[in-house]
């Protein structure tokens, strides 16, 4: 079995890129919004630091919404501990720490990504550089990711580095749509109603699904069929029903690899049960709201029954 230490340094090294590229595109969003619908710029602002959990430590450095601020914050700020450059030093790391687990090609992927975004954050990105710091950032956590499945066995490692991978995405992805969907509509009430389709194309544009969404849904803009596909489409990579369903995957390889069950298996298929054979209307009837809250909290709940059960930090 795995040293704990070890499972911890693959998980957490794939959280950390996971949400680095998470802040590329939430970013990238907020500009569109900025840049086309000037007046919502601030309230989007508001919802991606809201987002990435970062607003109490933005408001500790600055009294007002700022979207040049925001965008320095989110980067590369010493005082934010989940920018880019904060999170792929992180991801660098643990990967260093867990070296002799993964492939050359993967260190070599990682140490290079670390290399090129610490010089492409070393100061202020000038506005007109942003888009394609933006995009180098999404495409260095692709080359990690790449290097991962073109060479990697599909053992232990491989395991705990895509839980990571998908833990960090469920969370980001249920995010995006509680505080997009519901924190910014006029009122509860509005919820599953037709509204500007800019601020719905904007939550696709937040995981990088408007391409996807288009094949799967003809005709305009649906938030009906956007909180489907990202809640409950298995095909969609980025959905809810997707990410934990390869998280249960994931937990039951490493169960038959050790040959032994523990809670987190159990955790996660009534993880990924909560998601399937589910239609949109029961959802909103429930409460959008509320189950999407529920699940980062069992997301949550659910990373956090991992790490005792594998003893990450024994």
């Amino acid at each position: 079995m795995m040293l704990g230490s070890t499972a911890a340094g693959l998980f957490w090294m794939f959280r950390y890129l996971e949400r680095s590229e998470n802040i590329a595109r939430l970013i990238e969003a907020g500009l569109r919004i900025a840049l086309t619908q000037s007046g919502r710029a601030d309230d989007e602002w508001r919802s991606i630091l809201t987002t990435t959990g970062s607003a109490d430590g933005y408001f500790e450095q600055h009294d007002t919404i700022d979207g040049p601020a925001t965008i320095e914050y989110l980067l590369r700020s010493e005082a934010n501990p989940s920018s880019v450059l904060a999170t792929v030093m992180s991801a660098r790391n643990n990967a260093r720490a867990v070296r002799t687990a993964l492939t050359r090609e993967t260190w070599e992927a990682t140490n290079n990504t670390w290399m090129e975004l610490s010089e492409a954050l070393r100061k202020p990105v000038p506005a007109q550089d942003l888009p394609q710091v933006l995009a180098l950032i999404r495409q260095e956590s692709a080359y990690v990711r790449g290097a991962l499945h073109g060479t990697m066995l599909r053992n232990d490692i491989f395991n705990f580095s895509r839980l990571g991978t998908f833990i960090e995405r469920a969370d980001n992805t249920a995010r995006i749509l509680d505080v997009k969907y519901y924190v910014l509509l006029p009122s509860p009430l509005h919820v599953g109603s037709r509204l500007d389709a800019v601020q719905w194309e904007t939550i696709l544009r937040s995981v990088s699904a408007q391409r996807a969404y288009r094949w799967q849904y003809t005709g305009e803009i649906s938030p009906t069929n956007i909180a489907h596909f990202l809640i409950l489409n298995e095909r969609m990579p980025r959905s809810l029903a997707y990410s934990f369903n390869k998280i249960e995957q994931n937990l039951r390889h490493l169960a038959n690899q050790y040959g032994a069950d523990h809670t987190c298996q159990a955790k996660a298929a009534q993880l990924n049960n909560s998601a399937r054979n589910r239609s949109i209307a029961s959802i909103f009837e429930e409460g959008l709201h509320e189950f999407l809250g529920q699940r980062v909290a069992d997301t949550a709940a659910l990373a956090n029954q991992i790490e005792s059960d594998y003893r990450f930090y024994d």
